[in-house]
């Protein structure tokens, strides 16, 4: 009899790791995003095109290298100290394989020495801050999305290649505004010689009446020769429309907005030709993954994929193309599969570099259409800016 007790307490102990093991098998991804807040837009779509990216990478299977895929969305209401947090919890509490995020790049900084505490990868995206690959990167940091200077080389191509040209800038007061000034006026000074920047207003994030911003705008370019361009590097709810009705035509003063998701960018349609650059629009592209993206999201919502549903993607390719690479998740090996692997994203093909771990990756140049077929056809392709044409500086100090 008692050897029959062992040989049940046995056999229910193996039946309980067994079940352990195959909870431990399961593969899990935290998704931390600003779902509210001012920029929950960007977080909202992070998440679909995530959601997107795992359903065609793993066929609608959720499964991965023979594991379930679980993901653990979070909300860190665009505050640091909550991101902090949450990815704390993610690594300790949850036990993730992988954490994503965050939205701001406030936030994003804040979890960087979490990512370093815990010896886990993160992916960054969609946050833009020069620093979350420059002087605050850690090793075990990596960016699928954009950071502010290839923003700002993006945009310098699109400016005019001669000619006297003088640019007065907008921007939030923020660490993505200034970052973004701040890259704007590298990348002008390496690409754009004959491009200078004569002024930099900053507005706060929630600013919602321009009038005094506009009229230091407009002052200082009125009496410029030459080509006169307010540059707006902004993210949430655009200036634009405000700023154009105080006409700066009047100065002979154009205005370049940059890339923007669909609905803010519907704002240019009163502005045919005005030129900037973007990092994805759906119909520029041409590749499988876009496709299916682009026809997948209209069957769903009914509109195309925007910009950070593309981001969103890519994150999920690159996590499950460094998992399949590392044959696992340990980290060590993520990181050696990681430096210079390519991928592929809705945008075409990405790597991570190997110095910094940001992704290097295309832009576009864009000039907005006179008629569109439908509200969201909005931009023509000018011409697909290469990564060879943004020649990135390596802040990183590693």
């Amino acid at each position: 009899m008692q050897r029959v007790m062992k040989t049940v307490a046995f056999a229910t102990a193996l039946i309980a790791g067994s079940a352990m093991t195959a909870q431990a098998a399961d593969l899990k991804i935290a998704l931390i995003a600003s779902k509210t807040g001012p920029l929950e837009a960007y977080a909202k779509q992070t998440e679909t095109g995530f959601m997107m990216g795992l359903e065609y990478l793993t066929k609608n299977t959720m499964t991965w290298q023979g594991r379930k895929i679980q993901v653990i969305v979070k909300d860190d209401q665009f505050k640091p100290d909550v991101a902090k947090s949450l990815l704390e919890q993610a690594y300790g509490d949850d036990n993730v394989d992988i954490a994503i995020g965050t939205t701001g790049s406030g936030a994003a900084l804040a979890m960087l020495p979490v990512a370093e505490e815990y010896k886990k990868i993160l992916i960054v995206e969609p946050a833009v801050a020069d620093a979350i690959t420059g002087e605050k990167w850690n090793k075990y940091i990596f960016r699928t999305a954009r950071n502010s200077m290839q923003d700002a080389y993006a945009g310098a191509a699109s400016f005019p290649t001669s000619g006297e040209v003088n640019v007065a800038t907008l921007a939030q007061d923020y660490a993505f505004g200034r970052d973004g000034i701040k890259a704007m006026k590298e990348a002008l000074a390496t690409l754009r010689p004959n491009v200078k920047v004569v002024f930099e207003e900053y507005a706060p994030t929630q600013t919602t009446d321009f009038t005094a911003s506009a009229q230091r705008l407009f002052d200082a370019l009125k009496d410029k020769p030459g080509k006169k361009i307010i540059a707006i590097v902004w993210a949430g709810p655009h200036p634009l429309p405000k700023i154009a009705d105080l006409k700066p035509e009047r100065f002979g003063i154009e205005i370049a907005p940059g890339g923007n998701i669909l609905p803010v960018m519907k704002l240019y349609k009163p502005y045919p030709g005005m030129e900037g650059a973007v990092y994805y629009y759906y119909d520029f592209p041409k590749n499988p993954m876009n496709d299916w993206l682009v026809s997948e999201h209209k069957k769903k919502f009914g509109t195309p994929p925007d910009f950070f549903t593309a981001g969103g993607f890519a994150a999920a390719s690159a996590a499950l193309t460094a998992i399949q690479k590392a044959g696992g998740t340990n980290t060590d090996k993520l990181i050696a599969a990681m430096e210079g692997m390519a991928f592929d994203t809705p945008k075409g093909t990405m790597f991570f570099r190997k110095e910094d771990h940001q992704a290097m990756q295309q832009m576009y140049h864009f000039r907005v259409k006179k008629d569109g077929k439908d509200e969201n056809d909005l931009l023509e392709l000018v011409q697909v800016i290469p990564e060879s044409a943004m020649p990135l500086p390596i802040r990183n100090k590693r």
